[in-house]
């Protein structure tokens, strides 16, 4: 149920929105809130950022994705000053502390375009942020490992993740360690690049997007740590389950037309479906993985996240909820 669904008890006295941790916006009064920020984007830059069958325009963007760049950057300088602050109490020389933005969210729900904007527009302000993004994926075990273990019709819930392996990396941002190295996932073949790793060189912002960032899980004694641990910021792009899953399936018939059809693709058996044939595969894999990851590992992070991205049936952001602070 997307939040903007979700029902607070309450006593006469008190509303849903009194009780609610976020302060809620329509899309309207959430653009007013650019102020005077100019657009610094075009069609062309957003022709490489649209995700497939994820409508985007440059209204859109003006309108949700401006005043979200303003809303980080001004949260990015104060988290500047603050840890200057806290070099100075604790008499060490200023270091350069990356600040890191979590982007969570079910398959299909538009999160790797959302996180795509949001590096194209934060790296376009005055002060010209070095900005690098990472996607969860390429910290997935490989499928060598999954097949050992007999996990890869689980593939993208969280015991498919090196989770020890992401939680060194973010661990090494935030320590302001001069180079660290992520491993590269490929969608053609479904696994992990060998000999391929991309390298983090002391930015000023990184955004990890992936389905499981926000999630937490039992905590083993006081020394657990958590991926959103090392997060100054969250979000979580969400929409009903219906819509997700229309376009989940509308995805995989448009993959099944482009990218299916390369003979190095792992999905390459499904280049060779009708339509109809297509259509029900997708729906059985949504069903079967897709919803049951969602329902039970992605879905109940919500309510950790800094700010709600709600998605209307057309892939627009119709809402938006900011945690009061």
């Amino acid at each position: 149920m997307p939040l903007a669904e979700r029902k607070v008890p309450h006593d006469d006295a008190d509303s849903d929105e009194e009780l609610s941790p976020y302060i809620r916006f329509d899309a309207k009064q959430w653009g007013a809130l650019r102020a005077s920020t100019p657009l610094s984007l075009n069609e062309a830059d957003l022709e490489h950022m649209r995700g497939i069958n994820v409508e985007l325009s440059l209204d859109e963007v003006a309108r949700i994705y401006l005043p979200l760049s303003r809303l980080l950057s001004l949260y990015v300088a104060a988290s500047q000053e603050l840890y200057r602050a806290s070099d100075t109490f604790l008499g060490k020389l200023p270091a350069k502390v990356p600040f890191i933005i979590g982007i969570a969210g079910s398959v299909a729900v538009g999160k790797s375009t959302t996180a795509r904007v949001l590096e194209a527009l934060l790296e376009r302000w005055p002060a010209h942020p070095k900005v690098d993004l990472i996607t969860t994926d390429g910290f997935l075990y490989p499928n060598a490992i999954l097949h050992e273990r007999g996990l890869m019709e689980r593939k993208g819930f969280p015991e498919s993740y090196d989770r020890r392996r992401l939680l060194r990396f973010l661990s090494a941002i935030k320590s302001g360690a001069p180079e660290v190295r992520a491993p590269v996932y490929s969608h053609l073949t479904y696994d992990i690049v060998d000999d391929s790793e991309v390298i983090v060189e002391q930015p000023d912002i990184v955004i990890v997007e992936g389905l499981n960032v926000l999630q937490t899980g039992p905590v083993d004694d006081e020394r657990s740590v958590f991926v959103s641990d090392y997060f100054d910021f969250s979000i979580y792009v969400d929409a009903a389950v219906e819509d997700i899953r229309r376009w989940y399936i509308e995805r995989f018939l448009s993959l099944k037309r482009t990218a299916f059809t390369d003979p190095r693709s792992f999905f390459r058996r499904f280049a060779e479906l009708s339509d109809a044939e297509a259509e029900t595969t997708a729906d059985r894999i949504w069903t079967e993985i897709n919803e049951r990851n969602l329902d039970a590992n992605i879905a109940p992070t919500r309510a950790r996240a800094d700010l709600v991205l709600y998605k209307g049936p057309g892939h627009s952001v119709s809402e938006v909820h900011l945690r009061r602070l």
